[in-house]
């Protein structure tokens, strides 16, 4: 009798399948899991614990107790220092927050003309440091500045500066949550308001505006707290007003009392936690209130509203072109602002700056090996995450620790990492000071938002296809590296840029980690501004802006191209 061959196959069945090359794989996630967890504990979880303990201890190391805190909380000073940065927190939100709800709805709810255009400047402030905008200002209405006239008895230099400073800078953060608010709301909604006869202002407040409320509670939240945490703006045209995040750096490196800037970083990290909290909080009700069914809302012409809405967009694109013109302009002029001749000798590092060049290639080596590791690191750890099938607490876990690096402030985290690496005892003491410690620090504080990303492009793949590879005994890491890479290779350029780009823009995050051989472009902008050398620390961060715009551009075309080769399967 002959044997047709498939009837000679052995069979399998399916908990065969399922098992076969169980253990190694459940052994390789194991690994990750751990190495995952080994990266979190002693680029997070550590340095903060190490922070909060050097705030109970004296400057010889001895337990003191709450001591530190209560001669901190009984400074005079204290209460105007922490009035200063919640009443700047609230103002800049509310401004920025109703700024740039006006222009995402002008991007999403109207038929004006170059909306791509208007897109892009509003996102330019992404590609900078935030001590570019300061400096812009320094140059308007500074002492010597232009247009210092326009701003009366008033000087720029305080809570003014910081509030046009620090505004420009999170603008196009709070811009991009309201424009995917506002672009997920549900055409039908509209079309019954118009059949009842609802005018347009009652259709904005009873339709609009409660399908955006998690949007814009989300970008006041992440508005609020890039404020309060942020460094570079406070410190370069803050003059004598005090906030938080700088009089951690005043107690650190002015005052060397390590202990007291613990503490201030203690209650630094209160508001940002909380902001955390609640942003968790919003993203889950934003996630609730989805419709996969929803139609997208497409706009129809209205003259009045599209004209009004063009306006709008062109009022503040002019000024944020004013403020980036400025900068660059001001890098090179000869000197400000009594020889007005164009010149590139503020470019020329090697003759009028003690650092030369070597800030800028630092500052391109971090970005580069930042967004190569980050991103590596980020999508292992997020695939084992969603399609790992064992260890369900290591993976929550590891979720856990992921969501908590966005609370922790880079200057708080950049203090943990001082008390953490730079002990005596420590074996790892070696990296302080050195650029894999600067790239560790940048991976673990801009984490959380490469693996949200991570995820969500993850979930999008089709559960059939590791169906499909169970039942052909294909094992995961197969699967991952011949399906689940090429699927994702435009999302893994989207963590790179990002990574890459607030790898060359930081200045909290780093502020207390490098040494002479490893500075930085933005810390030496910082340094050479505060050493009155204004047109240096602009040409310095202009560089900075053309070398992030650069690598964004060729982002973009590669994109573009794998979008085409590589989703195809995603259209209908």
């Amino acid at each position: 009798m002959t044997h047709s061959p498939l009837t000679t196959l052995p069979r399998y069945s399916l908990g065969q399948r399922l098992c076969s090359g169980w253990s190694l794989d459940k052994g390789i996630q194991l690994a990750l899991l751990l190495l995952g967890m080994a990266l979190f504990a002693g680029g997070l979880l550590f340095p903060v614990l190490y922070m909060l303990q050097k705030s109970l201890q004296d400057s010889d190391g001895t337990w003191i107790g709450l001591a530190n805190f209560r001669d901190y909380l009984s400074t005079p000073s204290l209460g105007r220092t922490i009035g200063n940065t919640l009443w700047l927190g609230f103002l800049i939100t509310l401004l920025v927050t109703t700024i740039a709800f006006g222009y995402a709805y002008a991007l999403t709810r109207t038929r004006m003309p170059g909306k791509s255009l208007f897109r892009l400047i509003a996102l330019v402030p992404l590609l900078m440091p935030s001590l570019l905008p300061a400096i812009s200002l320094v140059y308007w209405f500074g002492n010597q500045g232009i247009a210092k006239g326009l701003l009366g008895d008033q000087s720029i230099y305080g809570p003014i500066g910081i509030v046009l400073g620090l505004g420009f800078w999170c603008f196009p953060h709070a811009l991009m949550i309201l424009i995917t608010a506002l672009s997920h709301s549900d055409t039908r909604l509209y079309e019954a308001a118009r059949v009842l006869g609802s005018p347009a202002w009652r259709t904005f407040i009873t339709v609009t505006l409660p399908a955006a409320r998690y949007g814009l509670l989300s970008a006041a939240i992440a508005v609020f707290t890039l404020t309060i945490c942020d460094f570079g703006v406070a410190k370069v045209i803050g003059g004598q007003y005090s906030v938080l995040a700088t009089d951690i750096y005043i107690q650190v490196v002015g005052m060397q009392n390590f202990s007291l800037g613990a503490v201030t970083s203690v209650l630094l990290l209160l508001p940002a936690l909380l902001s955390f909290a609640l942003e968790h909080r919003v993203r889950s009700k934003m996630q609730e209130q989805s419709n996969s069914r929803a139609i997208p809302y497409q706009p129809t012409p209205h003259r009045l509203r599209d004209l009004l809405a063009l306006l709008w967009c062109s009022l503040w694109a002019l000024l944020f072109l004013a403020l980036v013109g400025m900068a660059i302009y001001g890098s090179l002029v000869q000197f400000w602002p009594y020889k007005l001749t164009l010149t590139l000798e503020h470019y020329a590092f090697d003759s009028n700056s003690v650092y030369g060049w070597q800030p800028f290639t630092n500052t391109l080596k971090l970005g580069a090996f930042t967004a190569i590791s980050g991103t590596v690191i980020i999508m292992i750890i997020a695939w084992v995450q969603e399609k790992g099938r064992n260890f369900a607490l290591l993976r929550q876990l590891i979720h856990l620790l992921a969501m908590l690096s966005l609370a922790v402030p880079g200057i708080v985290l950049g203090l943990g990492y001082i008390f953490f690496f730079n002990r005596a005892d420590s074996l790892l003491g070696g990296l302080y000071g050195t650029l894999p410690l600067m790239v560790l620090s940048c991976v673990i504080h801009y984490y959380t938002v490469g693996h949200m990303t991570a995820l969500t492009s993850l979930k999008q793949l089709p559960k059939e296809l590791e169906l499909v590879a169970m039942s052909l005994r294909i094992s995961q890491f197969k699967m991952f590296w011949h399906i689940t890479l090429p699927a994702s290779l435009p999302v893994l350029l989207e963590i790179f840029i990002y990574l890459f780009v607030n790898a060359m823009t930081t200045t909290s995050a780093v502020i207390f980690l490098y040494s002479s051989d490893s500075v930085l472009a933005s810390i030496a902008v910082l340094n050479m501004e505060d050493s009155g050398d204004t047109a240096a620390a602009a040409a310095m961060a202009t560089l900075i802006l053309l070398a992030a715009a650069s690598v964004k551009l060729i982002q973009l075309g590669l994109s573009r191209t794998l979008l085409e080769k590589t989703q195809r399967w995603r259209q209908g």
